[in-house]
């Protein structure tokens, strides 16, 4: 594996590109004990050392720091990995890492996510922010299927009542521009153009 280019990304760090498409950061302290530069042959030892390991570990802590101010999926911690200049396969290893502790669960983001938002958004709303989020549609049907299981239901017409209540709209009293608001609000809520009708043009 053979550096190809270095480009400062930061007063303190570099990104490192190889001809194998292998990318990584290091700490400028870290170049310049390494002693690397572009065209250098990366040796099996530094490999080993800094890749395998340093660079692993670091990913690692990098990880379950973020994790101490919010929770993630497994993409989303991915993502924020591979923007902080880890390769795809540390940031894949470090996912995997706080997965086996439980410390990232899509199952249980999604059933946290669905709880918070039952009474502000639509199931097809919930899906699609969760789809987004990087959680699979097997995880998403098994998450409805517990909240379902704990008694819970969502009537799409109460549940857009009640935002309707909230935003003390009156359909009978609104005018066009106020039912147009209303309108989009609710239909970026998830709901159906044909539910949200019914309530807005009785």
């Amino acid at each position: 594996m053979m550096v190809t280019e270095i480009q400062e990304i930061s007063s303190s760090r570099v990104k490192v590109s190889t001809d194998t498409g292998e990318e990584f950061t290091l700490y400028k302290g870290e170049l310049r004990r390494y002693g690397l530069k572009a065209g250098d042959e990366l040796s099996p030892e530094f490999c080993e050392e800094f890749l395998g390991k340093v660079l692993v570990k670091r990913a690692r802590l990098r990880c379950l720091n973020l994790l101490k101010s919010r929770d993630y999926t497994a993409a989303q911690m991915k993502r924020k990995l591979l923007q902080g200049g880890y390769s795809e396969k540390t940031a894949e290893e470090a996912v995997a890492y706080a997965a086996s502790f439980s410390y990232i669960d899509d199952l249980r983001y999604a059933q946290n996510f669905i709880h918070y938002n039952q009474e502000r958004k639509s199931r097809k709303r919930i899906d699609s922010d969760l789809s987004a989020r990087g959680v699979s549609r097997e995880i998403l049907e098994e998450a409805w299927r517990r909240w379902e299981e704990e008694g819970n239901r969502q009537d799409e017409e109460v549940l857009i009542e009640a935002l309707l209540a909230k935003k003390h709209f009156q359909a009978a009293s609104a005018d066009d521009g106020e039912r147009r608001r209303m309108y989009g609000f609710l239909l970026r809520k998830g709901f159906s153009s044909e539910k949200i009708r019914k309530f807005l043009f009785p």
